[in-house]
């Protein structure tokens, strides 16, 4: 994976400190990199991934949403902001979907089934 923090100049040429504010060249160098590093680990808690290329593909999808952000955010608080509201929304959809559906003779949902020791 590139885990440089060069980012490309956006439409028009205008290299991206002059057309939204200097809130990109305030960074600190390995702030986007940490952000990816926590994009991935909520990732990895959310989808199911398999082996170590499962795991760089969950790599490269963070990379790519973090740099999605970066490029549209118009400030620091909104590149933070965008980027907790995305990870807030997956967190609370997580939680509200059952992960796997139950069998339909799932405790007995079976009529003529009973399970050892109830009689």
């Amino acid at each position: 994976m590139d885990t440089n923090n060069w980012r490309p100049s956006p439409p028009g040429g205008k290299p991206a400190s002059m057309d939204t504010g200097e809130w990109r060249t305030q960074l600190q160098p390995d702030s986007c990199q940490r952000m990816v590093n926590k994009i991935v680990e909520m990732l990895r808690r959310h989808l199911p991934f398999s082996g170590e290329e499962g795991l760089n593909e969950i790599r490269r999808i963070a990379a790519r949403f973090e740099e999605k952000i970066y490029n549209v955010a118009t400030s620091q608080a909104d590149y933070l902001r965008k980027i907790s509201l995305k990870m807030v929304s997956m967190e609370s959809r997580s939680q509200n979907a059952r992960p796997y559906p139950l069998p339909p003779n799932f405790a007995g949902g079976n009529s003529g089934s009973s399970l050892p020791g109830t009689a």
